[in-house]
């Protein structure tokens, strides 16, 4: 297939684009500068210049395609509920070049918040309420005649990057702690990127309209175990906070430190035949080099 991938220079990005041309597919990998044109045709894609406001953009790339992978985001937090905006338009665009068609459109969701306190299943629908500006996944799923589906994803690590956890070594290193909240119990899940770069590729070959897919090799890394990585990393000390202190210490990630988020992937392990054998996240934390 060809397959237009938007955020093809990104940390994920990357590594699908990589993943799908080995397998023998032929992608069309949206960047928005020469850096990242530069970029994409290193990987052996092509490059569609555009970015995620320039709706005719991704209608071209998403209409001269196969199939559309959805990944980019701005991940500008000052600015969040601005481009979470964006991304809805930008889904809405990609999904009129696709209607009435059999092609595939696989968006980016996340298994944060979809069922905080309990283990979140693919089954789970994100509630109607969720107090969370992003609607990728709402978006995408209410598209007339398009056959989507999701991929939710955890925290995504290799020794370079790692999703959240790169913004808690951020504030551990800015504030000379590691910190966990109470007990630091609560648990995220994570997968390295390889393995998520393998499940892009299985879902878009599946292509099963609707299918809501999680991206997670562990289930739940207690947030203490992460802290305490991360200190020995720094070598910076390691304690707890109280729930009150978690806003001033973490900003925007307070909620997600407070709150367990463990994750399963068992009907996306049985439906795709999934099986992650990339290290984990504490292993690449261990890996990761601190100075820089």
């Amino acid at each position: 297939m060809r397959v237009f991938v938007t955020g093809a220079t990104g940390f994920i990005g990357n590594a699908v684009v990589q993943e799908l041309i080995a397998a023998g597919h032929k992608v069309l990998g949206m960047a928005r500068s020469d850096a990242g044109a530069n970029a994409v045709s290193s990987l052996g894609a092509e490059v569609k210049r555009g970015t995620l406001e320039d709706a005719e953009s991704l209608r071209r790339g998403a209409a001269a395609s196969d199939a559309v992978i959805h990944l980019a985001f701005i991940h500008d937090f000052s600015k969040f509920q601005e481009n979470c905006q964006i991304d809805q338009r930008a889904i809405e665009a990609l999904g009129a070049a696709l209607a009435g068609s059999d092609r595939p459109l696989i968006v980016t969701s996340g298994t944060g918040l979809l069922a905080p306190g309990r283990l979140a299943t693919e089954d789970m629908e994100i509630p109607a309420d969720a107090p969370f500006p992003r609607v990728s996944e709402q978006t995408a799923l209410a598209l007339k005649g398009v056959r989507a589906s999701i991929v939710r994803l955890p925290q995504v690590h290799n020794t370079v990057k790692q999703g959240f956890v790169s913004y808690l070594i951020n504030v551990a290193r800015e504030k000379g702690v590691s910190a966990y909240v109470g007990a630091g119990q609560t648990r995220w899940p994570a997968a390295h990127v390889l393995d998520v770069a393998r499940l892009y590729r299985l879902a878009l070959e599946k292509n099963e309209a609707g299918a809501k897919y999680h991206a997670v090799a562990e289930e739940g890394i207690a947030l203490r175990e992460i802290a305490e990585a991360i200190g020995r990393g720094l070598q910076v000390p390691v304690r707890s906070i109280a729930a009150e202190e978690a806003p001033g210490h973490f900003g925007f990630l307070s909620t997600f430190a407070s709150t367990d988020l463990a994750a399963s992937s068992a009907l996306t392990r049985k439906k795709l035949g999934w099986n992650p054998t990339g290290p984990g996240m504490i292993a690449d934390l261990e890996q990761m080099n601190y100075s820089v």
